[in-house]
């Protein structure tokens, strides 16, 4: 069985920018309302809006460098046009590029403690709205994937039966949302922890599922930039996260031991 969906280029653009927005709207407003009730503190403080409009700011620069880092063939066509820089777009460069956003942010305004962990649940809700969007735009999106003969395969419009990986990502945000919240009371002994979960799940997520994408440009090994960014960027996080789990271990053990 072959699910078809096929939308004009016209329909898919708006369907794709309506949900990308909404995502982000509600994502924001979802974050703002955890700020409220985490710290009780008023959403008007200014260090609130700092670290929104730093992530805001960092995930939409980011957003566009992924992508043209991930379609260099597009430079020669379309980047003589500064304009044209501001197409395009990378749910891992947004992630990437929120997150030092914020990491500028809290530096600007002297934070020093983690303020990561509001943001997993509206980042969660948020993408999953947003790759609806990505879904019903179909071949006008390049998030598609390869084509399978797989009973739950989807025809965007090109009569090839196709893995539905947008689909696949709002499972695996529906089923990281949940094993999170299991974990979120334990992982709240070490500020940042759920967070940086977070992060290092959706990036080896995308690093195995853009393996059934098709590679717009092929960087060494054959994989896509997408997954060589997301390699570097494990490299590169990877301790911090590895330090921060030492660190709920020890605590999670004095606390066994004094109990």
């Amino acid at each position: 069985m072959t699910f078809h969906l096929a939308l004009s280029a016209q329909h898919a653009l708006i369907a794709h920018q309506l949900l990308e927005f909404l995502g982000m709207a509600i994502g924001a407003r979802y974050y703002l309302r955890l700020r409220r009730c985490g710290d009780g503190q008023s959403v008007l403080a200014p260090t609130h809006y700092a670290v929104l409009v730093g992530c805001l700011a960092g995930a939409a620069l980011g957003n566009k460098l992924v992508f043209w880092v991930e379609n260099p063939q597009l430079w020669a066509v379309y980047g003589q046009d500064w304009r044209n820089w501001l197409g395009g777009q990378s749910m891992v460069g947004g992630l990437l590029g929120g997150l030092l956003g914020v990491e500028l942010a809290k530096w600007l305004t002297h934070q020093t403690r983690s303020t990561g962990d509001f943001f997993v649940f509206p980042l969660l809700l948020g993408l999953m709205i947003g790759r609806v969007g990505c879904f019903l735009a179909g071949l006008h999106d390049g998030t598609y994937g390869v084509p399978t003969n797989l009973p739950w395969g989807v025809d965007f419009g090109d009569g090839q039966p196709r893995h539905p990986t947008q689909l696949y990502e709002i499972i695996f945000c529906g089923l990281l949302w949940r094993g999170l919240r299991l974990w979120q009371a334990a992982l709240a002994t070490v500020p940042g922890l759920l967070f940086k979960s977070w992060v290092v799940a959706y990036l080896l997520w995308r690093l195995l599922v853009d393996a059934i994408k098709p590679v717009p440009y092929g960087y060494p090994g054959g994989l896509s930039g997408i997954q060589w960014i997301c390699l570097l960027a494990l490299a590169a996080y990877l301790p911090f996260v590895w330090r921060a789990w030492r660190l709920w271990r020890t605590s999670a053990s004095l606390e066994s031991a004094s109990s």
